[in-house]
């Protein structure tokens, strides 16, 4: 990946349930899309559909270009939310759609807001929470969709 989306900052220890509150903004990520990033994170989810390698096939088959594959952006967006998190968190639904691509030579910005926060906790002592998000590029929303995942109650861990 980029410097860029490698250089971000994570939280290095669990945020606590008793940190979150419902309408609690996530700080923006800025994501360059490269080639290399497309490329490279399509292979590594072996995916090979040539639309996200190959600019001529891609093309051939209506494309504008290579774009972004879905697992691409279902990690991103699941860095997104334990960067903020921290390492403890446990994503526990990642419901995400897909609308404008993802192309080269552009910039995905991740933005999101807790949404939702369990009043119980659950055997292990841990509380859901809700995250809505998005990721715009150039032409409009990328990515749209809820992370629930789950927090410590108490101290971080």
């Amino acid at each position: 990946m980029s410097d860029a989306v490698t250089a971000r900052t994570f939280r290095p220890t669990t945020r606590t349930l008793d940190e979150v509150a419902v309408g609690d903004e996530l700080p923006s990520f800025d994501i360059p899309l490269t080639r290399t990033l497309i490329i490279s994170t399509a292979l590594a989810s072996r995916d090979y559909q040539d639309v996200h390698h190959d600019p001529v096939l891609a093309v051939e088959r209506g494309s504008k270009d290579i774009f972004m594959n879905i697992l691409s952006t279902n990690g991103l967006v699941g860095r997104y939310v334990t960067d903020w998190a921290g390492p403890g968190a446990v994503l526990t639904d990642v419901n995400i759609r897909l609308g404008a691509p993802n192309y080269p030579d552009d910039t995905m910005t991740l933005t999101g807001a807790v949404t939702a926060k369990a009043d119980t906790l659950d055997a292990d002592g841990r509380g859901a929470v809700e995250v809505t998000l998005r990721g715009a590029n150039g032409l409009g929303d990328h990515v749209t969709g809820t992370v629930r995942l789950l927090l410590p109650a108490g101290g971080a861990k």
